[in-house]
């Protein structure tokens, strides 16, 4: 706004300029040609009257050549309305001459004129019907730089006065807005914040209370989101238990333990949904966790299950995070690891203002097409249902909610040799 009401009164000041350079111009041509005919009238009348004009002496002398030469810069346009004054005048001529000289080259007075800023004359000699020249000389300033400081002394005035109360307009109407995208950037679900203020104008208070209702109508969606998660859970873990307690009357051991397995598996993908659609609202807070000892007690669990899991040992660094939801991630990573590779090798790198937990594997790999649509959930690259060679397709899903929860990113990259390597970076 301030840019182009700026570029407004440049424009108009342009235009005011051009303008008045031309009525300048226009007044510095009467101002150059009508004393000119007016004084040498006057000579004539003088010359008739019994006081002839001398060639070396007063304003108008009597030569019998033109002074004016090739050098000098002749102005037509000012003999031109030179000749239109003498005519006005009653003053006969048979031909005009107008040019601009160097004022060093004339003598008088008007070469101590230089000192005062002015560098040239103009010229002027009319001839007369006898043959004689009338010849006249004046200072001629060629540029008005008074002019020019008037005319940016008065733009920066009109800018001053125009321009900042523009600017303070502007800055009340962009401060709630600054502050409404700011609270939009770091809206959360369950930020339990006051609501933004209303100030500035009407337009922008009324977009600031339409964002505050929609904040409180998001929230309660969320909160009746997680009640019915909850009532799902719980009806759904009653029957799944008493089923379990159910399968312990079947006689065959190979059809019961197939039937606890299929509960267990049943368990852990409602764990995995409502985990999912929980997160963003989770219940665990931020606290300072040894990330390298964290990573360890997960590798440790899939060691006593007797999984083929290497962890390189690292110095201790301490972030802020939700430990469980970072050791669920983690543990996500090495449990696909294991299942398709049969073993794991885990490592934490310290990086500039952040922290990298690897997972590596020497398995099948993924193609490369294909390494950002297993992070979509329910996708799984082997097609069969059978869920001895995968899960439904939630856990890097899962993994990758955790880990851009907590500002960091989890990327999954082809490793030299065969293999995969998924890598998670927190930011510290």
């Amino acid at each position: 706004m301030a840019l182009l009401v700026a570029l407004a009164l440049f424009a108009a000041q342009a235009i005011n300029l051009g303008l008045i350079l031309r009525d300048r111009a226009a007044f510095r041509v009467a101002q150059a040609t009508r004393p000119v005919a007016v004084r040498i009238a006057d000579a004539l009348d003088r010359e008739q009257a019994g006081r002839p004009l001398l060639p070396d002496h007063g304003r108008v002398r009597a030569l019998s050549v033109s002074p004016i030469t090739a050098r000098m810069q002749a102005r037509p346009d000012l003999a031109a309305e030179l000749a239109t004054q003498l005519d006005e005048q009653g003053v006969a001529q048979r031909r005009v001459q107008v040019a601009i000289a160097r004022i060093d080259q004339w003598p008088g007075r008007l070469g101590r004129r230089r000192a005062r800023g002015v560098d040239e004359v103009i010229v002027t000699a009319v001839q007369q019907p006898d043959g004689r020249w009338l010849v006249m000389t004046a200072p001629w300033a060629r540029s008005d730089v008074r002019l020019f400081w008037r005319l940016l002394a008065q733009t920066l005035i009109l800018y001053g006065v125009v321009l900042l109360p523009v600017l303070w307009v502007a800055r009340r109407i962009s401060r709630p807005l600054r502050e409404l995208a700011g609270a939009a950037r770091d809206y959360a679900p369950g930020d339990a914040t006051a609501p933004l203020p209303l100030h500035g104008p009407p337009d922008v208070q009324d977009v600031t209370a339409a964002f505050n209702a929609l904040r409180l109508r998001v929230g309660a969606m969320l909160e009746e989101k997680d009640r019915m998660l909850g009532a799902i859970g719980h009806d759904l873990r009653t029957p799944l238990a008493a089923l379990r307690v159910r399968i312990e009357s079947v006689e065959d051991e190979h059809d019961r333990a197939r039937m606890a397995d299929t509960i267990g598996e049943m368990n852990r993908t409602l764990d995995d949904i409502l985990s999912l659609a929980r997160l963003g609202r989770p219940s665990e807070p931020a606290t300072d966790v040894d990330v390298a000892a964290l990573v360890d007690a997960v590798v440790e669990d899939f060691r006593d299950l007797g999984a083929d899991v290497r962890f390189d040992e690292t110095a201790r660094l301490t972030m802020r995070l939700r430990p469980s939801l970072t050791r669920r991630a983690v543990r996500n990573l090495i449990e696909n690891a294991v299942k398709y590779a049969g073993s794991a090798e885990v490592s934490v790198t310290p990086l500039d203002r952040a922290v990298a937990i690897t997972v590596a594997d020497r398995g099948p790999g993924i193609p490369t097409e294909r390494l950002d649509d297993v992070f979509d959930p329910f996708t799984r690259l082997e097609t069969s249902r059978n869920r001895d060679t995968g899960g439904i397709g939630l856990g890097l899903a899962l993994a990758r909610a955790i880990v851009r929860e907590a500002r960091g990113d989890i990327t999954l990259a082809a490793r030299e040799g065969g293999g995969l390597e998924a890598m998670i970076v927190l930011p510290r």
